[in-house]
C-alpha cells in the first residue's frame, strides 16, 4: 500500500477525535507549569491499552506534541517555561507580552510551533531510516561538546555581563552534579540529606528560579502584570505576516530541531538554546534579542516542536528513546506487541504509517486550538485582579513542583531556589545560565567523563577531545557563538567613542560624559562565596572516585577562576559615590512578606493539610497582592474564587492524576 494511502487510515473520525482531544489536552498541561508533556503520556498510556495501537499511538503523540507547544504560554505570559523546551522562549516572548505585544508573541509560537512540528514530522514520514544513522555516529565527546554548545548561548543572553552568566553557569552545572554520580555512582554533595540523593529536580527548579522571582515582582507595585495591547486579540495577520517575513528563521530553526531530537537525550531544550543562538548570530539586530525581538519566538518555538518529530525517528528506528516520552511510548509500543527497529517500517506499516500521519494531523490541529486557548488565556492573564492573579500563580509553583514526584521537599526546594534566584537576579546573576547548566549538566558529564576515560586509558586525552570531526565542527560553532557577541559589543563601545571623539560636544554645548562603569561591593562579595563554594565543590570531590571527582574538579575550578576574574573587574573600576547607592525600594517590604508566606506554605503543607494550607497561604497572598482596597463584597468573592480554585486542584490531582495528597490535619 502507498504510503499517502494510510491517510485515509488516520483520518477516520476515531483518529481525527483522539488527535483533537489529544491536541487540547496536551496544550493545557504543558502551559501549567510542572505538569509536563512526560507526566501527561504517562497517565494516558493505560488508557490507550485497549485502543487499535494506531488509534492509541496517535493519542499519546498528539498529548506530547501539545504539550510542547503548550509550555510557551506560560513562558510568554508569567515568564516560566511551561516545559523545559520552553526556556529560550521567555527571553523574548515575555518582553513582548509586558509592552503590550503578548497576543503577537502567542501567535508567533502558535505559528512556529505548528511549522516546526510539520518539518519534524515530515522528516519521520520520508526520512527516519537514513537520518537514525546521524545518532550513531555521535559518541560522548560529540554530546559532551554539544552540550557547551548549548551553554555558549550565555554569551548571546548574558553581553556586557558575560563573565556573571558564565559563573551561573557553574552554578548550574554543579547544581546537576547533587545526587549519585551519573557515572561512577558516588554519592556527592547531599549534606547527608536523604531528599537530595535523587538529585535536584530539574522541571521544581526551572519553576523555583523563574517564577517566584516572577510572582515577588508582581507584588511589589500596582502596575498590571501585562500591558494590554493598543491593537486587542493575537493579532493573527500580523503575525503571518511577521512569519513569512522570517521564513529563513523558521525553517533553519526546524532542521536544526529535528537533527537534535534525533540525539537521543539532547531534546527539545538543547534545540531550542541552539537555534535561538544560531537566530541571533544571523540576525542584523543581534543586540535586540532578548528584549522582545520576535525572531527568538519563532526560533525557539519551531526548534523545539520540530523535536518530537525528530525523537521519534531513532526510537522506531533504533528502538533508542531520545526523550521521556518517547521511552513511554516505546514502552507502550511494546506493549502492543510490536517490534521495533528498520524492519518496523515493512512488517508493522499500517500502524506506523498510520501514526505519522496521525502525528501530521494532530500538528495542523495545533494551530485552531492554539489560538482559541491563547487568546482567552492572554484575555485572562490581563483582565484577572492581580489580588487573584498572584496567589492563583503562587499555588501553580506549588502544585506543579508537588506533583511532580508526589513530593513536598521538591515544592520546598522549588520556594528556596525561588528566592536564592530573585536575590542573585537583583545583583546580575540571571537565571537563564544556572537553568542552562543545570538542564545541560547531566548530558555534559557523562560526555565528559566517559571521553576522560576512554582517552585516559589510551593515552590520548587531548586527542579525544579535540581531534573526531564532529566534535570540531562543534568546537568552531561554539567558539563562534560564544564570541560574535563580545566582538559586535565591543564593537558598538568602540563606535561609540569614535562618535564622542569626532563630536565631543552636545546640542546643548555641554561636553557628553562619557559612561563610567563602578565598583560593585554587593557583586564581588557574591563572588567571593562563589570562589568559597568552589574550594567546597573540589574538596568535596577527594574521597570520590576518579570517575566521579573528574567533573567537579573541572566545575570548582572553572567556578573559582571565573568569580576571580569578577572580582579582579570591580577592583579596575573606582569606587561610586555615596549617592548612587542602590534606592530603597518600595516594594520590598511585599516581596518579603510574600516569601515568608510561601516560605510557611511549604512548611506547613504536610503538617496542616494541602487544601487548608493552601486555601490560607492563597487569601494571605491576595492581602499582599492587594492595591485596590476594594469592598467588602468583593472580598468575599475573591475569597471564595481563590476556595473554588484551591479545592478544584485537589480534586483533580487527588482524584485524576491519582497523586497522594499530604492530608496532615485537614484536607
Amino acid at each position: 500500500m502507498d504510503i499517502l494511502g494510510y491517510l485515509l487510515d488516520a483520518l477516520t473520525p476515531l483518529n481525527l477525535g483522539l488527535a483533537l482531544v489529544g491536541v487540547i489536552l496536551g496544550t493545557v498541561i504543558g502551559a501549567l507549569p510542572g505538569l509536563s508533556a512526560t507526566m501527561a503520556v504517562a497517565v494516558l498510556v493505560p488508557f490507550t491499552f485497549t485502543m487499535d495501537p494506531a488509534a492509541g499511538l496517535i493519542a499519546l503523540g498528539a498529548i506530547y506534541t501539545g504539550a510542547i507547544y503548550g509550555g510557551a504560554f506560560a513562558a510568554i505570559l508569567v515568564n516560566t517555561p511551561g516545559t523545559p523546551s520552553a526556556i529560550a522562549t521567555t527571553f523574548d516572548g515575555f518582553p513582548m507580552a509586558k509592552r503590550g505585544d503578548g497576543g503577537l508573541a502567542v501567535s508567533l509560537a502558535t505559528i512556529a510551533s505548528v511549522a516546526g512540528g510539520l518539518v519534524g514530522a515530515i522528516a519521520l514520514l520520508l526520512l527516519a531510516p537514513p537520518l537514525a544513522k546521524v545518532a550513531l555516529a555521535f559518541g560522548p565527546t560529540e554530546y559532551f561538546w554539544l552540550a557547551v554548545f548549548g551553554l555558549t548561548l550565555i554569551a548571546a543572553l548574558s553581553v556586557g555581563n558575560t563573565v556573571k552568566g558564565l559563573i551561573g553557569a557553574c552554578i548550574g552545572l554543579f547544581l546537576s552534579m547533587v545526587g549519585v554520580a551519573i557515572v561512577g555512582g558516588d554519592v556527592r554533595y547531599t549534606l547527608g540529606m536523604q531528599r537530595f540523593l535523587a538529585g535536584i529536580d530539574l522541571t521544581s527548579a526551572i519553576i523555583g528560579l523563574y517564577c517566584v522571582p516572577v510572582i515577588l515582582d508582581l507584588v511589589a507595585n500596582p502596575d498590571p502584570h501585562l500591558k494590554p495591547s493598543e491593537a486587542g486579540g493575537l493579532r493573527l495577520g500580523e503575525g503571518v505576516r511577521v512569519a513569512i517575513k522570517s521564513k529563513v528563521n523558521i525553517l533553519r530553526s526546524s532542521v536544526i530541531g529535528t537533527v537534535i531530537g534525533i540525539l537521543p537525550g539532547a531534546g527539545g531544550s538543547i534545540a531550542g538554546l541552539v537555534s535561538y543562538s544560531e537566530a541571533r548570530r544571523s540576525s542584523r539586530q543581534p543586540e535586540s534579542f532578548g528584549k522582545g525581538n520576535p525572531d527568538g519566538v519563532l526560533a525557539t518555538e519551531a526548534a523545539n516542536n520540530a523535536t518530537v518529530g525528530g525523537g521519534f525517528i531513532p526510537t522506531l528506528v533504533l528502538g533508542i528513546p531520545g526523550t521521556p516520552p518517547d521511552a513511554i511510548i516505546l514502552g507502550a509500543l511494546l506493549v502492543q506487541g510490536i517490534k521495533i527497529g528498520p524492519t518496523l517500517f515493512t512488517t508493522d506499516a499500517p500502524i506506523v504509517y498510520t501514526f505519522i500521519w496521525g502525528l501530521l494531523i494532530a500538528t495542523v490541529l495545533m494551530l485552531p486550538v492554539g489560538l482559541l486557548i491563547g487568546r482567552y488565556a492572554y484575555n485572562f492573564i490581563i483582565k484577572v485582579p492581580k489580588a487573584l492573579l498572584a496567589p492563583t500563580v503562587a499555588l501553580l509553583t506549588i502544585i506543579g513542583s508537588f506533583a511532580i514526584h508526589s513530593n513536598i521537599d521538591d515544592a520546598q526546594l522549588m520556594v528556596g531556589l525561588g528566592i536564592l534566584s530573585w536575590i542573585l537576579n537583583r545583583y546580575g546573576f540571571q537565571p537563564s545560565p544556572i537553568v542552562l547548566g543545570l538542564v545541560l549538566g547531566s548530558i555534559a558529564e557523562q560526555g565528559f567523563v566517559q571521553t576522560w576515560l576512554i582517552g585516559n586509558a589510551s593515552g590520548r586525552v587531548a586527542e579525544m577531545f579535540f581531534t573526531r570531526p564532529i566534535s570540531i565542527g562543534i568546537i568552531l560553532a561554539a567558539l563562534l557563538t560564544l564570541l560574535l557577541p563580545m566582538w559586535s559589543d565591543w564593537k558598538k563601545n568602540r563606535r561609540k567613542q569614535l562618535s564622542r571623539t569626532d563630536d565631543p560636544v552636545s546640542d546643548s554645548g555641554s561636553r557628553i560624559a562619557p559612561e563610567v562603569k563602578t565598583r560593585d561591593l554587593p557583586s564581588m562579595a557574591i563572588a567571593g562565596l562563589f570562589i568559597a563554594l568552589g574550594i567546597w565543590i573540589f574538596t568535596g570531590a577527594n574521597g570520590m572516585s576518579p570517575l566521579g571527582a573528574v567533573f567537579p574538579w573541572t566545575i570548582s575550578a572553572a567556578l573559582a577562576a571565573f568569580s576571580i576574574i569578577l572580582i579582579l573587574q570591580h577592583l579596575r573600576r573606582p569606587s561610586g559615590p555615596a549617592s548612587q547607592r542602590r534606592p530603597q525600594d518600595p516594594g520590598s517590604a511585599r516581596r518579603l512578606a510574600l516569601a515568608l508566606v510561601m516560605l510557611a506554605w511549604v512548611i506547613a503543607l504536610p503538617m496542616i493539610g494541602f487544601l487548608a494550607t493552601s486555601f490560607a497561604a492563597f487569601v494571605l497572598i491576595m492581602l499582599i497582592a492587594d492595591y485596590d482596597r476594594p469592598g467588602l463584597r468583593t472580598w468575599a468573592i475573591w475569597a471564595l474564587t481563590g476556595l473554588a480554585i484551591c479545592a478544584g486542584f485537589w480534586w483533580l490531582m487527588a482524584n485524576v492524576l491519582m497523586l497522594r495528597m499530604p492530608a496532615g490535619l485537614f484536607l
